[in-house]
């Protein structure tokens, strides 16, 4: 009788308390989850954070990818009395149609009538007047774990302006799909750009959460010695760096199937070469190519201009012969947890004119190769034929360094 008790005793409870699944946020339970526990993101536990957000002025930092449930955040959290004063829109805006690198304006959401200020447009982080009415701000934008994505970048101008203005920053932490590899050279000092600005490997391995952790932890963009930022993370239940996850919205226009959002790592690096990612077309980054290698591939595309992806993409209305990754199996990565360097190796070794293939007049966005790779070392290596062994080798014992560094601020196993 004792071992039926036992068996029946989880049913009851769901049975008796089916909609509380902000209770698998406690204590206990995230840190031993079941076997099969559900992975529960940090906006979808409403419980745990609801009653922080009750009688303050919020502001938050979201875009499309801020969902409870499969409602936006904001409309969300509005029906819930939450009393949300602004918002603050990162790259490709709040609702995620502006085009990749595209500025974007401050205006009024047309639903809600709230203000929103870009942090992609004139200026990037929050100023001391937009902060003067907030009590707390929230920053909920889904990321992919990679450095030349931009919402990191986001996250540090935002924790820099609540550092500044004595705000605290509550972050509902999401999974990251790239959480279980690490790996890439670390990007250099010299090359901090808008789509890099901190020194770390193109993968990271680390969740919103985790880096923001980092960021207050390292000093890094305008947080020196005790000027940090005052955090409050809502984590993941049911989460390691190891769990898979498909995102339920695309992050951006160009990362619009999973199949991208995991070659991204990998391909996304090709924006500072003549070969296209295949923006322009709506199979961005799972697909390489360019016209001079015709004859040499036998699958082609054509890049023409989509509004709201790529208005002006590289080769445009012209045929691109290449690689085809729609169906390579992304568990490759998993199993190596390596970025994969034979495309890039391979598409420069093909392609007829040597010359052209780093020429930054071909690049899309911010110029050249170097950005993309982080140091100048691996487009000399490309160019003069070094192995992909000697190459990993380079990239130590930075990438070494990093991992130790980054233990000090997972949340997650």
């Amino acid at each position: 009788m004792k071992t039926i008790t036992l068996f029946l005793a989880p049913l009851l409870l769901g049975f008796l308390f089916p909609n509380k699944p902000a209770e698998v946020t406690s204590n206990f339970l995230t840190a031993t989850p079941p076997k099969a526990a559900k992975l529960i993101t940090g906006a979808d536990q409403v419980s745990a954070y609801l009653p922080y957000l009750k009688g303050k002025r919020i502001g938050m930092v979201v875009n499309q990818t801020s969902i409870i449930g499969n409602k936006p955040s904001v409309d969300s959290l509005l029906s819930l009395g939450v009393t949300i004063v602004r918002i603050f829109g990162p790259e490709h805006g709040f609702r995620g149609n502006a085009s990749n690198g595209a500025k974007v304006d401050d205006a009024v959401d047309s639903k809600t009538g709230i203000p929103i200020i870009s942090l992609y447009g004139k200026n990037k982080k929050p100023s001391q007047e937009q902060l003067a009415d907030i009590d707390l701000m929230v920053f909920d934008i889904q990321d992919v774990g990679c450095r030349f994505y931009t919402y990191i970048n986001t996250l540090n101008h935002v924790m820099e302006a609540c550092a500044e203005h004595k705000k605290e920053l509550m972050i509902l932490d999401r999974p990251n799909p790239n959480g279980f590899i690490i790996d890439g050279p670390i990007l250099e000092k010299h090359l901090y750009s808008g789509i890099g600005m901190h020194p770390i490997p193109i993968t990271h391995g680390c969740t919103i959460g985790e880096f923001a952790q980092m960021i207050n932890g390292e000093g890094w963009g305008g947080l020196p010695g005790k000027n940090l930022c005052k955090l409050k993370i809502i984590k993941v239940a049911n989460y390691t760096h190891d769990t898979p996850y498909t995102l339920p919205v695309m992050p951006s226009p160009n990362l619009n199937t999973q199949q991208s959002i995991m070659l991204y790592p990998s391909t996304c690096w090709f924006e500072g070469t003549i070969i296209s990612q295949g923006r322009g077309t709506y199979m961005p980054f799972t697909i390489l190519g360019a016209p001079a290698l015709k004859g040499i591939y036998s699958f082609s595309f054509k890049p023409v201009s989509i509004k709201g992806m790529s208005e002006t993409p590289l080769h445009q209305d012209t045929e691109c012969y290449g690689i085809d990754l729609r169906n390579y199996d992304t568990n490759t990565f998993r199993k190596t947890r390596q970025l994969n360097l034979q495309w890039l190796m391979e598409l420069y070794k093909a392609y007829p004119n040597k010359e052209q293939f780093f020429d930054t007049k071909y690049s899309n966005q911010i110029g050249n190769f170097n950005f993309r790779s982080g140091n100048e070392d691996l487009k000399k290596q490309i160019i003069a034929g070094v192995s992909e062994k000697e190459i990993r080798k380079s990239w130590e014992p930075g990438l070494s360094a990093y991992k130790q560094m980054r233990k000090k601020y997972l949340l997650y196993p």
